[in-house]
């Protein structure tokens, strides 16, 4: 070999680890081109990407596998993009960032009798609800400016697309039928350069992605962050990673717990036939078909608001039950009193996707609704997964949790969640209705039976500062002598009898004294919370009705939480019938009777009845 040869052979290697993505260099600095540029495994802002005003901006169709709008074509999804101008003048290519949603184009603005009203029987069949019509909104080119300018100028193409029957996006809203999982696994066929796209709604003329390296990630908060696990679960090939934010992972979970009819918090009488006129914006000329296919008959016929049991419609709804394809890396977002998407969805995800052997991590923080992780996490998330930066970060602790005084931004780092060293820890009642009874480690016998008289007129919270009623039964532990940390998913069995063929329960797990007033935190009082419907006591698919005074046993989980409950706190077990921000709202009257010798309630404690009876028992 000459050393000319040699010298050009040298050079040439150079350049190509240079150019190496597991070398993070900054590749600007190379041949004069722009590309991204990596620190301690994160994705950094590259001036080069940083001018709007050079963003190309473009929208197009994409062709998917169905129609659901009944027009016997197939529907084309509208999808957005806004990518650095070098996609064109350098031909580079970049990973995306893909957000899709069925609010983009808007949603009913007059919800007047919208929801379904609560207040009847349990059993009876309500009346008939309004029906709304969404007035479209948006302007092509631009979806939505949502996730651009922190994805776009560290490298990343973002693009966006409305869901079927929303928008521009044709076909019909299901509510988590096959097509939204469909749609966006459409769409990143069509990124990798498997799919069709095209410039119009119903032309011939194609758009190709030439400027995708074919790795997505998708995230998105809410029904946004249900969709990036709704394409995750066909296994299509190209996601790599998905950061889903408060997702609703089951249909069924959302709108019923443990054979109850249960609305969201915040949305008393919603329900999926609801949700489907709230986000109904597609093209106005196929909403009859649509109504009258998907909202009058699919979901009318499979929702049973009266049963309130789980059947084949909810199971085709239910985002757990489709995991086996699934590949893509799952980090989850979620706070632990979001009582709107609770935080049971995100949990039931992790935990399977752990066991499926995929990458994944879990952030909750202590607030409500939303919250993504700090944009620390998801930079590592996306650089590794979809620029193939060998940054660590499954080597990361599994779970980050955002400790009760702490910013959203700085979560407690955790091997996993629940904590590994929590342990299942009874607590049995003592008698004290219609005051507050105890809650000990301790099981006393023949502690008796105490009743309750169902009356919505009390909320919860309410009924939890009570000195005396007797809508409510409440369980107190002593005052804590140390802080006690719960990490997992707490359980209650009850052991009841109604003087009704049909009754709620609902339970809260307090902390006590109740703190009011200007200084409350979100995480002061209430603990976790769980709903069961006792005719489900044996079968969650098959409820039957109570023999009026006969006992049963109930028992189900609450909602996973991770909370140090501080010294000087007592924990309280509240139970009670209608509650009036969640369940249907039958005339006060019902008398629910708890077997206190069959009652108890499991808590993961970190180190376990040891931990928690010394915080329990003077040293």
């Amino acid at each position: 070999m000459n050393k000319h040869f040699r010298l050009q052979f040298f050079s040439i290697m150079l350049l190509a680890v240079m150019f190496s993505a597991t070398a993070q260099q900054n590749t600007s600095q190379i041949a004069g081109l722009t590309g991204p540029i990596f620190e301690h495994g994160e994705a950094q802002i590259v001036p080069g990407f940083t001018d709007e005003k050079k963003w190309i901006r473009h929208d197009l169709w994409v062709e998917t596998a169905f129609d659901t709008d009944g027009d016997g074509k197939r529907d084309r999804m509208h999808v957005a993009v806004t990518r650095p101008y070098q996609t064109d003048t350098e031909k580079l290519k970049l990973p995306v960032v893909y957000v899709t949603s069925p609010y983009f184009a808007g949603v009913a603005s007059n919800i007047e009798g919208l929801f379904w009203d609560v207040k009847h029987e349990l059993g009876e069949t309500p009346k008939p609800r309004s029906h709304v019509e969404v007035v479209r909104t948006g302007e092509r080119p631009i979806i939505s400016n949502s996730h651009i300018k922190e994805w776009v100028p560290r490298g990343y193409i973002v693009v966006h697309s409305s869901s079927p029957g929303t928008g521009l996006s044709q076909g019909s809203p299901t509510v988590g039928g096959d097509n939204e999982s469909l749609a966006p696994k459409a769409v990143i066929d069509w990124l990798c350069g498997r799919g069709k796209g095209f410039t119009t709604p119903y032309g011939k003329e194609r758009v190709k992605a030439y400027w995708s390296t074919g790795k997505v990630g998708m995230t998105g908060t809410s029904f946004n962050g249900t969709l990036p696990l709704a394409a995750a679960t066909t296994g299509v090939k190209g996601l790599e990673a998905i950061i889903p934010i408060a997702p609703n992972t089951s249909y069924y979970h959302y709108y019923r717990s443990n054979g109850l009819v249960r609305s969201p918090g915040g949305y008393l009488g919603e329900d999926i036939d609801v949700l489907y006129d709230f986000i109904h914006s597609g093209d106005e000329s196929k909403r009859p078909y649509n109504n009258a296919t998907v909202r009058d008959s699919e979901l009318k016929n499979g929702m049973d608001r009266i049963s309130g049991d789980y059947n084949d419609f909810w199971a085709g709804r239910d985002y757990l039950n489709d995991m086996e394809p699934m590949r893509a890396a799952l980090l989850m977002s979620h706070g632990f009193n979001d009582w709107n998407v609770m935080p049971e969805h995100s949990y039931r995800i992790y935990k399977a996707a752990k066991e499926k052997g995929i990458p994944s991590q879990i952030y909750y923080h202590q607030n409500g609704h939303g919250g993504p992780p700090p944009m620390k996490m998801m930079n590592r998330w996306f650089t590794r997964y979809l620029h193939g930066i060998e940054n660590g970060v499954e080597n990361d602790a599994k779970a980050w949790i955002v400790r009760e005084n702490d910013p959203q931004d700085t979560p407690t780092a955790y091997e996993d969640y629940p904590h590994p060293e929590a342990l299942p820890v009874a607590l049995y009642l003592g008698a004290g209705a219609p005051e507050k009874g105890g809650l000990s480690l301790h099981k006393k016998d023949a502690q008796g039976q105490e009743t309750l008289v169902d009356n919505y007129s009390f909320s919860g919270a309410v009924l939890a500062q009570a000195e005396n009623t007797d809508h409510r039964l409440l369980y107190v532990t002593p005052s804590l002598l140390e802080d006690v940390h719960i990490s997992g998913v707490p359980r209650v069995t009850i052991k009841l009898a109604s003087s009704k063929p049909a009754a709620n329960l609902s339970v809260w797990l307090v902390s006590l004294p109740w703190n009011k007033g200007r200084n409350t935190k979100i995480t002061d009082n209430i603990i976790t919370r769980g709903w069961a419907d006792p005719q489900n006591h044996s079968s969650l698919t098959d409820g039957k009705p109570l023999v009026p005074g006969e006992f049963y046993e109930v028992s189900f989980d609450l909602m996973p939480d991770d909370q140090i409950i501080a010294k000087g706190q007592q924990i309280g077990l509240l139970i009670f019938s209608s509650d009036r921000e969640f369940t249907l709202l039958p005339k006060p009257g019902t008398e629910l009777t708890v077997d206190l010798d069959g009652t108890s309630v499991t808590l993961p404690v970190v180190g376990g009845a040891a931990s928690f009876e010394k915080a329990m028992v003077q040293p």
